[in-house]
């Protein structure tokens, strides 16, 4: 008999206790700081990934909200975070908008931004990212990263408006890969895969059956 109460919450990874995801976050050591920043809704969301990511990054740093203070946002963006270097590059990871220039696609060894040392992704579903980006004009004016021939996705536990579209971990996941020059088959991104992983299994394991 469980001793857990099923309102009982996790304080590290808000969830219930009986759906603690925790033991599920492999911790990954990497160079670029990731800026998280989760829709209101989302905080919520059992399906959800961003906070397994910011569990697995443990340089990482996850803001909730939807319009976010300016000079707030300009420190979280910009300023140095403790043992970073001051003159750094922040990019957005989000698609090309008409109205703003075209994103990366790509980054190799020649074309990478060297100076990239920030990472910022948007959790929410398209149309609350979209909210997300066009309240906040500081967002609006970095420069992106764009994700493209990423294969099929895996979040399957969670319906996507589009076929490929990436949860929060996966995009991240991929992301860091260029930007870190991990392989396919480095350590850190396969730690990244099987949190994923886990994650999708826990959800199926505790799905009630219908």
């Amino acid at each position: 008999m469980s001793c857990l109460s099923p309102r009982a919450m996790c304080p590290v990874c808000l969830r219930p206790q009986s759906a603690c995801i925790c033991a599920l976050a492999q911790p990954v050591l990497a160079a670029t700081q990731v800026l998280i920043l989760q829709h209101p809704l989302e905080r919520q969301e059992a399906k959800g990934t961003a906070r397994l990511l910011h569990l697995c990054l443990p340089g990482s740093r996850l803001e909730v909200g939807e319009a976010f203070d300016p000079q707030q946002l300009q420190q979280w963006l910009y300023d140095a975070w403790p043992g970073a270097e001051a003159a750094q590059q922040t990019l957005l990871l989000y698609p090309q908008t008409p109205d703003q220039p075209a994103a990366l696609s790509a980054l190799t060894e020649c074309d990478a931004p060297v100076s990239v040392r920030r990472l910022v992704l948007l959790d929410g579903t398209w149309r609350k990212s979209r909210k997300m980006l066009y309240a906040n004009p500081l967002l609006a004016q970095l420069p992106r990263l764009a994700l493209t021939d990423t294969g099929p996705a895996g979040y399957r536990i969670r319906k996507a408006p589009r076929a490929g579209q990436l949860s929060t971990l996966e995009a991240g996941a991929l992301a860091l890969q260029a930007l870190e020059g991990w392989a396919q088959d480095a350590p850190p991104l396969q730690a990244l895969q099987q949190s994923f992983a886990g994650l999708i299994a826990q959800h199926e394991r505790l799905r009630p059956a219908h």
